[in-house]
C-alpha cells in the first residue's frame, strides 16, 4: 500500500492563510516553432516566469527578436534544428518579429 504524504496540502493551506509565504508557481515552458517562414502561434498567453523556446524547423535561417519595453530581446541568427529560449520574466504584451522575414509575427501577453 502507497503512504500519501499531505505535506504539500499543509503548505498551500498555511500559505493561503498568509501563515507562510505563498508557494512559487513552477515555470512552464512552451513551444513556438517556425516553419513555412511562421510561427505556430499568432498569440501566446504565458505566466511570469515562464519559458518561450523557438525552435526552426525551417530549410534555412531565422532570427527571433523582440524590442517591446517589458522584452527586449534578439536570439540572433540561427538554422533548422537550433532552438532558443527567452524567460519572460516581466508582465506586458510583447511584440515577437523575425528579422529575416518581416511578415512573421506573434503576440505574447505576460500575465
Amino acid at each position: 500500500m502507497k503512504r500519501v504524504h499531505s505535506c504539500g496540502v499543509w503548505l498551500g493551506m498555511l500559505a493561503s492563510a498568509g501563515i507562510i509565504a505563498p508557494l512559487p508557481t513552477l515555470a512552464v515552458e512552451h513551444v513556438v516553432s517556425q516553419k513555412n517562414k511562421a510561427f505556430s502561434h499568432k498569440e501566446l498567453k504565458v505566466q511570469r516566469g515562464d519559458v518561450v523556446s523557438f525552435p526552426n524547423e525551417d530549410p534555412f535561417f531565422h532570427n527571433v527578436f523582440s524590442l517591446s519595453p517589458s522584452k527586449t530581446f534578439d536570439l540572433g541568427s540561427y538554422p533548422k534544428g537550433d532552438t532558443r529560449k527567452v524567460t519572460f520574466d516581466r508582465p506586458g504584451k510583447v511584440d515577437v518579429e523575425c528579422a529575416i522575414h518581416p511578415h512573421m509575427h506573434l503576440s505574447i501577453t505576460v500575465e
